[in-house]
């Protein structure tokens, strides 16, 4: 899918890490969340709440789950699930950015 339509836009933007990524809340018309966001190079490590799928929709990055030991590399059209309450470890290497969209549940 190369777009969504129909949705709603937050407006305030979600920015972490001292605007190392920054993302948009959108929300579907049956009322379902995700995240538009980049990843500017950096090494950051993310905590979940509920269980993730990020897509990546442009660049690439370097992940790292928790538990796991060994980092695996995605890119555009690829994606990497996330548990719930887990974490993970995302590194963009300079010069690089990560463009994705974060499905949640």
């Amino acid at each position: 899918m190369s777009q969504y339509d129909n949705v709603s836009v937050v407006k305030k933007a979600n920015v972490y890490f001292d605007g190392k990524c920054v993302s948009h809340t959108v929300v579907l018309a049956d009322g379902t969340k995700k995240t538009v966001g980049v990843i500017l190079p950096s090494s950051l490590t993310f905590n979940t709440g509920a269980p993730e799928i990020m897509e990546g929709v442009g660049g690439s990055c370097r992940v790292k789950l928790k538990g796991e030991s060994e980092w695996k590399t995605y890119g555009d059209g690829q994606s990497f699930n996330v548990p719930g309450n887990s974490s993970f470890e995302i590194s963009v290497a300079d010069g690089e950015s990560y463009h994705y969209i974060c499905h949640f549940g």
